[in-house]
C-alpha cells in the first residue's frame, strides 16, 4: 500500500492499521535552540507488517520508536495503537500498555548479568504480576521459540552475543504481544549473527501474526527483512514505499 494511500485510509477508518501516527513531533528546547527529533510524521503501519525504520544516526527514528512505545509523548499530534490514543493515556495506562501490546528489542541487549537466562525473560511477567502458577509456561514457551530452551540455567556473560538478542527477544515475547518493536537489534552483532536474529524475527511474526517496527542504519537487512520502508532524516518522513 502507497503511503498516499495509507494517510487517505487514516482519516476514514482504523480497519487493518495497527499502529497510525498523526502530524506527530517531538521538539526539545536546548537553551534557545529547538531541536526537532520528529518533525510532522504521518504514518500508518498495517497488522501484521514488518516495517523498518532507515535512516542516518540523528534522523529521528529511534525517537519516533519511543513515542510508539509510549516511552516519550509528543509535542504535538496523535498516536493511536490498536484504537487506543497513548497522548490520552495516564502513566498507569501506558505502563500496562507496555507490558500488555507491546515487546521491545533494543541493541544493548538490557539483560541483568546476575540473573539466569530464564530468570531474565521471567521478570517481565513478575512485573505485570502474572500469577506464578503460569509463569514457568510462559517462560519456556519463550524460551523454545527462540531456541534457547537448553540455555535456562545460563547467565548473560555465559552466552554469545546472538544467544543473548535471541534472550532479549524472547523476555519481549513472553507477555504475548501483539507488536514488536526493535531499536537497532543487530547493532551490537556481527553481519552472520544479525542476519540469524532477523530471520528469527521474520520467522515469528509470521507464525504469531505480530506487527513488526524495526529501526536501522542497515539499507541491506531493511530490504532483505522489510514489507515496507520508511525513510527518515533531520526528523521528517523522506521516503515511504513498499518493498514486496
Amino acid at each position: 500500500m502507497a503511503c498516499s494511500t495509507i494517510v487517505r485510509d487514516m482519516t476514514t477508518t482504523n480497519d487493518g492499521l495497527a499502529i497510525r501516527a498523526e502530524r506527530v513531533s517531538r521538539h526539545y528546547k536546548i537553551g534557545e535552540a529547538v531541536i526537532r527529533a520528529v518533525d510532522d510524521v504521518t504514518l500508518g503501519i498495517e497488522r501484521g507488517e514488518f516495517l523498518a525504520l532507515l535512516g542516518a544516526s540523528g534522523s529521528g527514528k529511534s525517537t519516533l520508536l519511543n513515542l510508539l512505545a509510549g516511552l516519550d509523548r509528543p509535542t504535538d499530534g496523535e498516536i493511536w495503537v490498536e484504537s487506543r490514543e497513548l497522548g490520552g493515556m495516564s502513566s498507569l495506562e501506558l505502563a500496562r500498555y507496555r507490558s500488555r501490546t507491546v515487546g521491545m528489542v533494543f541493541q544493548a541487549f538490557n539483560l541483568l548479568p546476575r540473573m539466569t537466562l530464564e530468570e531474565n525473560v521471567e521478570l517481565p511477567l513478575r512485573l505485570a504480576e502474572v500469577d506464578r502458577a503460569e509463569r514457568a509456561a510462559r517462560v519456556k514457551e519463550a524460551l523454545e521459540r527462540v531456541h534457547l530452551e537448553k540455555r535456562t540455567a545460563h547467565r548473560p556473560g555465559e552466552l554469545s552475543g546472538g544467544e543473548q538478542q535471541r534472550a532479549a527477544l524472547a523476555r519481549a515475547l513472553v507477555n504475548r504481544p501483539t507488536i514488536l518493536l526493535a531499536d537497532e537489534p543487530t547493532g551490537n552483532l556481527d553481519s552472520k549473527t544479525g542476519v540469524e536474529v532477523l530471520s528469527l524475527i521474520s520467522e515469528l511474526k509470521q507464525t504469531l501474526g505480530m506487527t513488526v517496527v524495526m529501526v536501522t542504519h542497515e539499507a541491506n537487512l531493511a530490504e532483505r527483512f522489510a514489507d515496507r520502508i520508511v525513510t527518515l532524516g533531520d526528523g521528517k518522513l523522506l521516503s515511504d514505499g513498499v518493498k514486496r
